[in-house]
């Protein structure tokens, strides 16, 4: 997931706000949906993927909804505090701030294992993780210092590497398939993967970027949701089966053994079939993932604090403001390297299903049933639809909130 603040074209076409969708959706979390999913396996896995795309579409749906009542483009943190009231804004903040924490601490740890091998296949150098890291945000946080426009040139030659790694990996990695990884089944796990999936799926704050690009016309912004989600959930089964299908699920370099020690897919595909060609489009694709994730969401913090703190943006952004953005995920990675899986499983299942689920659901209930606002971009369901959609996403929060204390009910792998 990427989050951006601003959004600087208007008029665009259906099939450009579909890119916009999708080029939220993939990035550095993608790199993690095979280990995570292929605990339980590629069917049981299917079955979450396509129950956590249906969720977060039909919430995106809701947000276009409760966007349209103010007749202009808005930030979830408005309608929050519009249909939710103070209590519920501030909540609302709270929840964005430790969202954008939680997915920089995930990058920044991934990126200490990254670096870290980079150094030790390229230079024969042996670093420890947390020193790749310190060196990832030294480096590319200068970047974001520079300020919105030299991050977004840099993006943009980052996403064509990230597409040409992404399609030769595929290319190459379908010779590497083993049938017999594919079967592989264990229902017991089956919603382990579940928060995850929900921030793969979370380009809900894109929709007021998104609305004011297709000039407010509420048709075209749901038919953009609708291809861009469902091109993502297109792209994320394709890397599931060339990843899962490449991995067995035991032994060196397995899936159960990287996600013991928080490896990601794309490094775990590299050291399982050696430094060939396809672990090095692995390698190269897990970088680009990274480091265009971890731009987008650096910038966003510094924005963010920027805004709340009321500090005027300027050609180059504040430094204090790029330390109090980076500083604290770094340290969590210095202290605990081993914190991707763990920071994604927080945004995901706590910070994000109570921003894209719980809040849409209260806001177009409330609007609907209490303020008796209407609109043409109605979602069909009635009541009905509602109630399940925050039924499911509070399933989601309390299943994120008793694995992590090791409370439920569901094994943990």
């Amino acid at each position: 997931m990427s989050i951006s603040n601003e959004c600087k074209v208007n008029k665009g076409s259906v099939i450009g706000g579909m890119l916009l969708i999708t080029g939220s959706c993939i990035g550095a979390g993608m790199l993690a949906l095979p280990i995570l999913t292929g605990i339980a396996g590629l069917i049981p896995s299917f079955l979450m993927f396509l129950l956590a795309w249906i969720f977060m579409t039909t919430t995106a749906l809701l947000l276009v909804e409760v966007n349209s009542w103010f007749g202009k483009p808005v930030n979830l943190i408005s309608m929050v505090g519009h249909s939710l009231g103070k209590w519920g804004k501030v909540l609302c903040w709270i929840l964005y701030l430790f969202l954008f924490y939680a997915l920089l601490v995930a990058y920044t740890s991934l990126s200490g294992n990254h670096v870290s091998s980079f150094f030790g296949h390229v230079l024969s150098i042996n670093l420890p993780d947390y020193i790749g890291s310190i060196f990832f945000v030294l480096l590319f946080g200068g970047f974001v210092y520079l300020g919105t426009k030299p991050v977004d040139h840099l993006n943009r030659l980052l996403m064509f590497g990230k597409i040409f790694a992404f399609a030769f990996l595929v290319l190459l990695g379908l010779q590497f398939i083993k049938p017999v990884n594919l079967v592989h089944t264990q229902v017991k796990y089956i919603f382990f993967s579940l928060p995850i999936l929900v921030i793969s799926f979370g380009f809900h704050n894109m929709i007021p970027c998104l609305c004011t690009y297709l000039d407010n016309d509420m048709k075209r912004v749901k038919k953009s949701i609708w291809g861009g989600s469902l091109l993502t959930l297109f792209i994320y089964i394709i890397w599931e089966v060339v990843a899962i299908g490449v991995l067995p699920v035991k032994g060196t370099h397995g899936i159960m053994e990287s996600f013991m020690q928080d490896v990601d897919a794309a490094q775990a595909i590299r050291d399982y079939l050696g430094s060939n060609l396809v672990g090095g489009f692995a390698q190269v694709l897990a970088f680009f993932a990274i480091l265009t994730s971890f731009l987008a969401q650096s910038l966003s913090v510094v924005h963010f604090l920027g805004d709340g703190l009321k500090i005027k943006r300027k050609k180059r952004e504040s430094i204090m403001l790029c330390v109090i953005a980076l500083a604290p995920p770094l340290i969590f990675s210095v202290i605990n390297p081993n914190l991707f899986f763990q920071a994604l499983g927080f945004a995901g299942g706590i910070c994000a299903v109570i921003l894209f689920g719980v809040f849409p659901a209260l806001m177009a209930w409330i609007g609907r049933y209490h303020k008796k606002l209407t609109s043409d971009t109605q979602v069909i369901g009635g009541k009905l639809l509602l109630i399940g959609v925050f039924s499911f996403a509070v399933f989601i929060f309390f299943y994120q909130i008793t694995q992590t204390f090791g409370l439920s009910i569901f094994p943990k792998p």
